[in-house]
């Protein structure tokens, strides 16, 4: 029964966050980590592990949502990939430096604290559609290379697809926000693999680690999620090509408020280290 139940609610999970992952271009990393978090810890893990397994489990379901949601958005043309290939680069180097060793040793109080801050800032200025200077264009290749890597680092350390940094970014590059959500869809793949690499070479020999896992991740809801999410991932391609862009800017700024407004009840709420 337990087994069953387990099973329902990561496949609910899955279905969401899938749908997310290809309306807004997001792993739905907000959505997943804190509801992994009560799953791990409800069978036994340390507050501070089942944190450290949900983002890291959350990061290795986006491998599977990219795949499937880069598809839907590719068939409409809205992907950039000279943006894809500029950022990839930095986007690796970033993710293997916080995964790697910066994952396992951060105390998260002041990370998150000014993650929230940042994502809240980026979450109003897209709410109020702040117009970017229309002369403003994409960096060139070193500036690219930098921005993949902020990208890549800040996704490594919360289990994000890095949507929350990329969006912003290349909207405030005057990049069209359906082309924006379409190539923050392909970043996710580099972004994920360099980071589950890491993750799970940081945490293998690891004690105490629930059943069933490899490294930090807990393969069971991996399995289950990506299965899931794969299937809804199209359906928000599909949703996001048809939303006028300020209602989808509003949406996504929207999602950013309550990532940010967790990240915040995560640092006021006193946890084990």
């Amino acid at each position: 029964m337990h087994a069953a139940q387990l099973i329902v609610e990561l496949a609910l999970l899955g279905l969401t966050t899938g749908f997310l992952a290809g309306l807004l271009g997001i792993g739905g990393g907000m959505i997943m980590v804190p509801f992994i978090t009560i799953m791990l810890t409800n069978r036994g893990a340390g507050e501070s592990l089942a944190v450290k397994m949900a983002i890291a489990t959350s990061m290795a379901t986006i491998i599977f949502t990219s795949i499937s949601s880069v598809r839907a958005h590719h068939k409409r043309g809205n992907v950039r990939w000279e943006l894809v290939r500029g950022l990839a680069p930095g986007i690796v180097l970033g993710g293997a430096i916080a995964s790697l060793g910066v994952f396992a040793s951060l105390k998260g109080s002041w990370l998150a604290l000014s993650f929230a801050a940042f994502v809240g800032f980026s979450a109003t200025q897209m709410f109020l559609d702040k117009k970017p200077a229309p002369t403003r264009q994409v960096p060139g290749t070193s500036g690219l290379l930098g921005a993949g890597g902020v990208i890549g680092f800040l996704s490594g350390l919360v289990g994000a697809g890095g949507a929350f940094v990329s969006v912003p970014f290349m909207t405030w590059c005057n990049v069209a926000i359906h082309n924006a959500v379409a190539t923050s869809a392909a970043l996710g793949f580099p972004i994920a693999m360099a980071n589950v690499a890491g993750y799970v070479i940081s945490g293998i020999g690891l004690q105490n680690l629930p059943p069933y896992s490899f490294g930090y991740i807990w393969l069971p809801a991996l399995g289950v999620i990506a299965c899931c999410s794969v299937l809804t991932a199209p359906l928000g391609a599909r949703a996001a090509q048809s939303l006028p862009v300020k209602q989808l800017k509003r949406v996504f700024a929207s999602i950013l408020y309550l990532l940010a407004a967790y990240m915040l009840y995560k640092v006021l709420t006193p946890t084990e280290n």
